[in-house]
């Protein structure tokens, strides 16, 4: 049976002129914090990794992009789990989380038109 990984979200929160981004599915947990900020003109990032895990592989990118397009910075924690699961699904969680990245970066900007 195909999963289709439906409930991985992804839940924004403004704090003051900063964001919080929670993406979360399967078994949710907290696997890795990522934070992006602008210093010097770029982006930088410091990730926190919960020994065993690897949600920081897209924490970090994803943070990354968020903090450059948005010019803010951004707190970005991951924690998704499902058991066994092979490479064709790592790479279609990928492509979901991702849909939900552009979504929310849509939805930003325009809100701010």
């Amino acid at each position: 049976m195909e999963r289709r990984y439906t409930d991985i979200t992804l839940q924004a929160i403004t704090v003051g002129r900063d964001r919080l981004l929670i993406i979360s599915g399967g078994e949710r947990h907290i696997g890795a914090s990522s934070t992006a900020y602008w210093e010097d003109g770029r982006v930088c990032v410091q990730t926190h990794v919960v020994p065993g895990h690897k949600e920081h592989i897209l924490s970090e990118g994803y943070a990354l992009r968020v903090a450059a397009e948005l010019r803010q910075t951004v707190t970005l924690v991951m924690g998704i789990h499902y058991d066994q699961l092979q490479r064709d699904e790592i790479d279609r969680i990928h492509k979901h989380v991702t849909s939900l990245i552009d979504g929310y970066l849509l939805q930003t900007a325009q809100m701010q038109v």
